[in-house]
């Protein structure tokens, strides 16, 4: 049994990624990239600490659910469809049993007590601050899943997520409204009526549309709150499982309530709200899986057998650092559309982490900076002809900054090296002089750029 676990393992962390996929029939591909896909997911899944987000997901749900419903009511009730939030909420609650029924009144309670209207300038800023902070956590969770460090700024944050929460219910509640609009429909009904035809379409309509429509929310959830750009694809793979997730543990739950009596002894009127953390804890959980497996299966080709991620040597981010800075200079120079971080990770090849490093050191470097634009573009911080190459150097290095000179003088001073480092440094000055990215744009022939593979880390990793 020992014997076949290490095997077990040695294939899952080191043989199954050295396959080459190109050689096998179609199947035999597919159930590699499958393989690779579930033990990726699972690894990514336990480093990236999902357990704890989903717990802070909850304690945040908890302080602002009546919030969120109170702006949503609010919209839906403009509308004329805000008596369709209470069933909603119901729904959801529904695998709490008599519980649920019990939350839901309590909720629409405080919603129906917070009228929007009366709360006055100052309480109608913490109402929509207090929905702005759950969605922000909620963009942070998954921004920390698909490694990224930035966030949105706060304009683009005020907007994106008010955006967010007015056409999310009314969104809703349309696929709801037009759901039923077609199984109402007389057509529908007579074919209701052949028994064949009926048993299948009733099974489809109690079972399948439901599904389908909590898996297009989750697929929405990762395409639009995340701060990067999802593809389609990877998004619709996350969301389908996570529906599936959480149909099954929606009927999971629901048989665990009926049989958790023993709860209801013991923590009397605690129980409620126990179970209810507890479902709160499993959905997000359950969002926060569907985000990992849309991930990895965008990133799968730079997710290698080892636990790290893809990762470039020093020598090949020095490199990148100086292509990226040539793109976005050779865009502006000759008054092309400015690069945005989607399309360079596109045009490179790269996954996103070491691009998005880049631009953030060469942001912070006062090399580049960001466009208003929606997407934001990318364009040099200052006149090309200025911005020396020795410069791009210095902010990839991080070299100049008073934390490293202070480290060097304090600690990391030994003569014999420092001298050295010292004819190092000279050679890299001379070597590049007074050279600016200008001169690397001005060597492009009529100004047209030498669009070939060297710019791509597929011919970066061979160099």
């Amino acid at each position: 049994m020992i014997a076949l676990v290490k095997r077990l393992n040695d294939f899952l962390g080191r043989e199954l990624w050295l396959i080459d996929t190109s050689s096998l029939s179609r199947p035999k591909a597919f159930f590699i990239q499958l393989l690779r896909l579930i033990f990726a997911s699972i690894r990514e899944s336990s480093e990236r600490e999902i357990t704890l987000r989903a717990m802070s997901l909850v304690y945040t749900t908890l302080l602002s659910i009546v919030p969120l419903l109170a702006l949503s009511f609010s919209v839906l009730k403009a509308f004329g469809v805000h008596n369709e939030l209470e069933p909603l909420l119901n729904n959801f609650l529904a695998p709490l049993g008599p519980k649920g029924n019990e939350i839901t009144q309590r909720i629409m309670e405080f919603v129906e007590n917070m009228k929007v209207g009366v709360l006055g300038s100052l309480g109608l800023l913490m109402l929509i601050y207090t929905v702005i902070s759950l969605i922000h956590k909620i963009e942070q969770s998954l921004n920390h899943i698909w490694k990224i460090e930035k966030t949105r700024s706060i304009t683009r944050r005020f907007s994106d997520y008010i955006s967010l929460v007015l056409v999310g219910p009314i969104t809703i509640i349309s696929l709801i409204g037009l759901t039923t609009s077609i199984m109402s429909n007389d057509t529908v009904q007579k074919l209701l009526s052949i028994r064949p035809i009926g048993i299948v379409l009733s099974f489809f309509a109690g079972k399948l549309i439901p599904y389908v429509i909590i898996s297009a929310v989750f697929t929405s959830i990762y395409i639009v709150v995340p701060n990067t750009k999802v593809r389609f694809r990877s998004a619709l793979l996350g969301g389908t499982i996570a529906g599936m997730m959480w149909q099954t543990t929606s009927w999971a739950f629901a048989s665990f309530v009926v049989s958790s009596a023993s709860y209801s002894a013991i923590y009397s009127g605690f129980a409620t709200i126990i179970l209810f953390m507890i479902w709160l804890y499993l959905n997000w959980l359950i969002l926060l899986i569907g985000a990992e497996i849309s991930f990895c299966h965008q990133n799968l080709k730079f997710l290698t057998l080892k636990k790290e991620a893809f990762k470039l040597s020093h020598r090949l981010r020095e490199k990148l650092c100086f292509i990226v800075t040539y793109l976005i200079s050779f865009n502006y120079y000759y008054g092309k559309k400015p690069w945005t971080f989607e399309l360079l990770v596109e045009h490179l090849g790269l996954p996103e982490e070491p691009i998005r490093n880049i631009i953030t050191q060469l942001e912070n470097s006062g090399l580049v900076v960001e466009t208003a634009d929606n997407p934001p573009g990318y364009i040099p911080a200052r006149d090309i002809e200025t911005i020396k190459l020795r410069d791009i150097l210095k902010s990839i290095r991080g070299e100049n900054t008073e934390e490293s000179l202070w480290i060097e003088s304090r600690f990391l001073s030994i003569p014999q090296v420092d001298q050295v480092i010292r004819r190092i440094d000279e050679a890299i000055e001379k070597t590049l002089g007074e050279e600016t990215i200008k001169d690397l744009v001005l060597l492009s022939r009529n100004g047209k750029e030498e669009n070939r593979k060297g710019n791509s880390v597929n011919n970066l990793l061979k160099m």
